[in-house]
Formats: C-alpha cells, structure tokens, sequence
C-alpha cells in the first residue's frame, strides 16, 4: 500500500497535468518543491494549460484509481528508486526534453531497484522485419538467462520491443516495460497480453499517470528512462529516422555503452544500425557474448576469439605449410615432381610429406606417389 505523503501525491498530480520530460517541470520542483508547484500552477489557474490542468486534478481520484489498478507510485527518496535515474540530471536535453522524472508508476511485485541493478535496454524498429524478431527475441532471451542474469528493458511497442519482452519471459529471465502512456490500460492495444503476462509476473512502469494517452512527445520522454535504466542500449534494427536511435542517443549522452546488431545492406530497417557503426556511435554486436563483454566489469567479461575456429593446417610450420599447399587437389604426385613445384629439396620434401602423413593430412599411395587426405578423414 503506498504512503501517500504530501510530496507524493503533490508529484503525482504533476505527473498527471505536465508533460513528461519537460526541464521546465524540473526546475519548478527543484526551486520550489511539488507541494508549492502544485500551488502555483493552481494559482495561475487559466494562464497555461498546467494551470487549467492543475485545477481540474482531483487527489482523491488519483489515490483512487491507483488502488483500483494495484499501481504504486515510487519518487525518489523511496528505497526502491532505480538511482541510475539521477544520471538524467547531469547531462544535457536531447531534443529539448530532459530531468530526472518527479516519479514512477509502478505495476508488479518486484522492488524495481533490485531488478534494475543489471539491466539492458533493448530496442529497435517497429515495423521489424524477421531477421529482426529473430535476433531480438534470441538475445533478450539469453541475456535474461541464467546464463548471463540481465534484466531486459524495452518500451512494449511492437516489433522489436514486444520481441525482446517475449524472449525474455520464454526464458524465464526479467523484463521491465517501460510505457509512453498511463498504466490503466495497454498501448498498442495489440499487445494487451503481453502487457497482461508483464504485468503479473514482471514489471511495467511509466512516468505519466493512469489515464494519460501517450503522445510523439511521450514516446520521446519515456526513451530517455529506458536509456537511463540499463547499462547499455543494444539496437537490433532501426530505419534512419528511428525512436531506438532517439534512445541511443540519450544512451550515448548519459554514458552508456551503446550496441548495435548489423543486417542486410537492403533493408531499410538495418540502416539506422549500420549508421550508427559507421559513425562511431555504437558498437557492433553479433551475438549475447560480445554484448556481456562490453557491459561487464573489467577483467570479468567473456574472453572473445579474436579469430575464427581453429583448423588443421593453423598449426602447420612453415616449411609443412609449403609443401602441403603444394600439392594439386585432384591428383597424386611424386615427391620429385612436389620439390619442383615447391622449390625445396627431394630430401626436405620426403621428411615433410612424412611428418604430413603422421598429421593425417596426405597419405601415400602404393606406387610411391602422395596425394592429399580427404577432409572426412582428417584427424
């Protein structure tokens, strides 16, 4: 049951007239509090639309609803607070939003604090392809995973959004959605079950209150949360003109590690990605590996090959090397006729051609000649 303090519920009023994400918002309650906020806007009452909005706020009917919803609503002096949140405070508006928010509402049993402590927001096109579903829906299942234990963060919109959401609950990892709108009912409608199954087994948050319609200015103001609440950004597709690029800047301007998965140089979708690797604004990423390896601490990340898998002939010396690339593929030669072609000695060439042989990678025939070894019988 949530105390509802004066400050409280003097924010959550705000969070129900004002805009999200607006610095102006910011400053009121930093100079003057959000009781005497509040107050204020009341006082200009028709000179703004807060104003009118302010006046029109009924606190009895926001507690209301909110225990009709089973929400909470957690600010930050409350011990659940996500405080990599406060990082918004310190860097500059993206597109002229920014602040810290006044509050979050919350639906699910989970502390969010204790479930954002290790997160990864996941984000990318709406109008997703398959190659895009299916990497999401992978990774944020992985990453979610036993395996690797990250909360996976995204904006419950479709495409990649739902998809990530939906890797992780088949895995059985943690998700947080956060919403552009209030949490009185889902946005887009077509994912009402997934909003549903996040609801009752994971955690879905948004800023605005119940019965706030999400707007552009929303979609852009909630981006800045999920950028603020993981400790990376990984951007799976993404058109040139993107919200998940919206995303990654903030990511970018909060000091997050920015990720972002390559496609086809034909889709349209991929785009957005692979400006961000050209320009240097992300790094690319191809599987759950090389994501842990950029977000985990120093010394404790995966030790990434810096090359393919290894073959027979990796290993080979030099002087093996040139003999064995020496020889035709189709046909079998003598050991004369392979130090001509080679430009070795018989002699070197026959202690080579037995040691090969030892390899399992030439094997002699019964006229004398030698002939490379089929790779199904490669040792």
């Amino acid at each position: 049951m949530t105390d509802w303090s004066a400050e409280r519920l003097a924010r959550a009023v705000l969070s129900q007239v004002c805009e999200p994400g607006d610095p102006r918002l910011t400053r009121l309650v930093a100079g003057y509090g959000a009781v005497a906020a509040v107050e204020a806007l009341r006082r200009g009452g028709a000179q703004s639309a807060w104003g009118r909005r302010a006046m029109a706020a009924d606190e009895a009917e926001i507690v209301a609803q909110a225990e009709r919803l089973n929400l909470r609503y957690v600010i930050p002096t409350d011990q659940e607070w996500p405080h990599a949140l406060a990082d918004l405070g310190h860097c500059e508006p993206v597109g002229g939003m920014g602040g810290q928010p006044l509050g979050l509402w919350v639906l699910g049993e989970a502390r969010l604090v204790s479930w954002l402590g290790n997160a990864v927001a996941v984000v990318g096109a709406r109008a997703a392809t398959h190659y895009g579903v299916s990497v999401a829906t992978e990774m944020a299942g992985r990453l979610s995973s036993e395996e690797f234990g990250f909360t996976v963060v995204s904006g419950g919109a479709y495409g990649i959004d739902a998809a990530a959401h939906r890797g992780a609950l088949a895995c059985g990892g943690r998700t947080v959605g956060i919403y552009a709108g209030g949490l009185n009912e889902a946005y887009p409608r077509g994912n009402v079950r997934l909003f549903d199954q996040m609801a009752d087994s994971q955690l879905v948050v948004s800023e605005v209150a119940p019965g706030v319609r999400p707007t552009r200015a929303g979609f852009l103001a909630r981006n800045r949360l999920i950028a603020a609440l993981g400790l990376g950004c990984l951007v799976v597709e993404a058109a040139q003109r993107s919200g998940a690029l919206n995303t990654a800047s903030w990511a970018g301007e909060l000091g997050r590690v920015v990720m972002a998965v390559p496609g086809s140089v034909h889709s349209g979708q991929s785009r957005g990605c692979h400006r961000l690797i050209r320009d240097g604004q992300a790094t690319l990423v191809a599987d759950c590996e090389d994501v842990v390896a950029l977000l985990a601490p120093v010394g404790r990340g995966p030790d990434l090959p810096e090359r393919g898998e290894q073959r027979p002939l990796d290993l080979l010396e030099p002087r093996l090397l040139t003999v064995r690339e020496a020889m035709p593929g189709r046909r079998p030669v003598t050991a004369s006729e392979l130090g001509s072609i080679c430009g070795q000695p018989v002699p070197d060439v026959v202690g080579a051609l037995m040691e090969l042989e030892l390899l399992g990678l030439v094997c002699r025939q019964a006229d004398g000649s030698w002939r490379l070894r089929r790779p199904s019988s490669t040792s």
